[in-house]
């Protein structure tokens, strides 16, 4: 893999990032984007990202940077949304349209349609990307959230959007009754969504949990394409008892 040129961005919306993998050769056909968790920056996702990239050499791979410094100077790092507000609610949301804005700039950087974009956080960075495409449509199409969950109880589910929840049983700063809650209530409102909880895996970026959100992302096949398999299946039947019907030959 290349290295992307980071001095290509938009002149409006900023794309700042640690870490950019491009394929050898030719364009990207998938586009990930991996999402740090509070107080740290891209570099963090360096192992999922170098895993990605394993599993998907055409693919390009970038770690984002959190726009928000943390509000200590004594400490460096970023984040995604203002963790210590009052209303962390509002606060996420006062986040998310730039957030949208620079996810859907990456993808027309690389001219790939919305179901051709991943979106793959830890932590506050998988809190941001589940909570981005519930609220916004057709921003991307899989989403790999590890050690993290939504603020609240989810009210709908994200059309067309695969939902990867991974995280580990000893984690004390997530609770897992929360993912769980959650992934409940989204398969009860339609979501397509696996959930993988690990034992002996706390809060991080634990190499079983990469693994294991690589091994959905390649065997997982989403509600809506067996139901169009389904149906599709039904035409041909129908079309062939009619032609019978009328005598003709297959």
């Amino acid at each position: 893999m290349r290295p992307m040129n980071p001095s290509r961005p938009s002149p409006d919306i900023p794309l700042q990032h640690s870490l950019a993998l491009l394929p050898e050769q030719g364009a990207p056909d998938l586009l990930f984007l991996l999402l740090h968790g509070d107080g740290a920056d891209g570099r963090q996702m360096e192992p999922l990202a170098l895993a990605l990239r394993r599993e998907y050499p055409q693919a390009a791979v970038v770690a984002l940077d959190a726009p928000l410094a943390l509000p200590s100077q004594n400490v460096a790092g970023w984040r995604w949304f203002d963790a210590d507000a009052a209303d962390q609610g509002a606060a996420l949301q006062a986040a998310l349209p730039g957030f949208v804005a620079r996810v859907r700039a990456w993808g027309a950087l690389f001219g790939l349609p919305w179901p051709r974009v991943a979106l793959a956080g830890f932590s506050q960075g998988g809190q941001m990307a589940l909570e981005a495409v519930v609220a916004e449509p057709h921003l991307a199409g899989r989403v790999l959230a590890i050690a993290a969950a939504p603020l609240a109880r989810p009210q709908a589910a994200p059309e067309g959007v695969c939902l990867h929840l991974l995280h580990g049983l000893d984690d004390a700063e997530v609770p897992k009754q929360h993912v769980l809650d959650a992934a409940r209530t989204w398969v009860g409102l339609g979501a397509d969504l696996t959930a993988d909880l690990l034992p002996g895996v706390g809060h991080e970026l634990h190499a079983q949990l990469i693994e294991r959100g690589i091994h959905q992302l390649r065997h997982f096949i989403p509600a809506h394409l067996w139901r169009e398999a389904v149906q599709q299946a039904a035409e041909m039947d129908a079309a062939d008892r009619e032609l019978m019907s009328r005598g003709r030959p297959h």
